[in-house]
């Protein structure tokens, strides 16, 4: 079976491929459908769930995808080649491997990277009745990041506000201010909500029922979006000089990454799903990754969120500008080649037996 096989150019294939390769493997599947959301032709979503060795597992490996919806493409086709493949791969003693798969359904079926309520999951795991985090650069430049017309002169006069921003502050204080993470502008990008989403619900629903009788868990989280084309960068979220951290660079090697530090691509952000779910079971031992893989440049990248955004809050959907849009978001969040396709395959790999490896050791 050549590799592309695994993959998907749709929410519907993927699901339908994850759902047959988890019956194939002899996975005990669950199904939870969004009651929120439907897809663009009025289609069920759901996020579902694959659960392959022992019931009472002490260590467990969980993977999950489609955190940032149009993000899924790469994690769920990451995730039915090891199903397809477990026998190849079986798992140690005492262990098994849960795979969490679209868990925003609605942002991979529309291509987008956030949900229904245009809320980043990885920014929404914070406490909403205690003082929000701030983004003051953002709020400075919200009209700028998010103009309400995307047009040449509209997106020049506001390239030359971001522009002015990151000679006064620097670059990294640029890509704090658009990507860090906000709770001001509903119609923003990486908005953290209002409040709990239904993915951030039903994921700690099923951490309390899957994860919580476990002894030690892994976590890797498939991203896209940022560092050079196919390679997989290894985001560890565990703050300084932790325990966790530490284990991390044990597990992964010491190429492995912080955003608290400085290290990573990523900006250092608060409200990620990872983190929460080891923040809601402080008794399990989490070790946590986010595996990010590039596809096109960091400017191309922000450039189809910002454009994707307004397309759904300004725009219109069936237009020509809007089916360019949506093949521009699609683009710089999932390569189609099987020669990215096998090069991020061949890292999930990697990482997913070093995890084993390390749940064991």
């Amino acid at each position: 079976m050549s590799v592309g096989a695994h993959f998907a150019a749709d929410y519907a294939t993927a699901r339908r491929l994850f759902c047959d390769a988890a019956a194939g493997a002899g996975a005990r599947l669950e199904s939870h459908v969004n009651p929120a959301a439907t897809g663009p032709a009025g289609e069920l979503l759901a996020t579902d769930l694959a659960w392959l060795g022992p019931a009472e597992a002490a260590h467990l490996l969980l993977t999950i995808s489609g955190t940032h919806g149009v993000e899924g493409h790469c994690g769920s086709g990451i995730q039915v080649a090891s199903l397809v493949d477990s026998d190849a791969q079986p798992l140690p003693p005492d262990t098994a491997l849960l795979c969490l798969h679209a868990i925003n359904p609605y942002g991979f079926a529309w291509s987008r990277r956030v949900n229904e309520d245009n809320v980043d999951l990885n920014r929404n795991f914070v406490d909403h009745a205690r003082p929000l985090p701030r983004n003051d650069g953002y709020d400075e430049l919200a009209d700028a990041i998010c103009p309400t017309l995307w047009d040449d002169a509209s997106r020049a006069a506001a390239g030359l506000r971001l522009a002015a921003y990151r000679e006064r502050h620097g670059a990294a204080a640029l890509q704090k201010a658009v990507t860090g993470g906000q709770y001001t502008h509903p119609d923003g990008v990486f908005y953290g909500g209002a409040g709990a989403t239904w993915s951030r619900r039903l994921a700690l629903v099923l951490a309390a029922k899957h994860l919580a009788r476990a002894r030690r868990v892994a976590v890797i989280d498939y991203h896209t979006g940022l560092g050079p084309w196919g390679h997989g960068e290894k985001i560890v979220l565990h703050r300084p000089a932790s325990a966790a951290l530490e284990r991390a660079r044990g597990w992964y090697g010491d190429d492995v990454t912080s955003t608290a530090l400085g290290t990573s691509a990523s900006s250092d952000v608060v409200g990620d799903l990872i983190s929460g779910l080891a923040a809601a079971l402080p008794a399990v031992e989490f070790t946590n990754m986010a595996l990010e893989y590039g596809v096109r440049s960091v400017a191309e990248t922000i450039d189809a969120i910002r454009a994707d955004n307004w397309l759904h809050h300004h725009g219109t959907l069936e237009s020509a500008l809007g089916r360019e849009i949506k093949a521009q978001i699609r683009a710089a969040f999932y390569d189609g080649s099987e020669a990215w396709q096998a090069l991020v395959l061949e890292q999930a790999i990697d990482a997913q037996r070093r995890a084993l490896r390390g749940l064991a050791g």
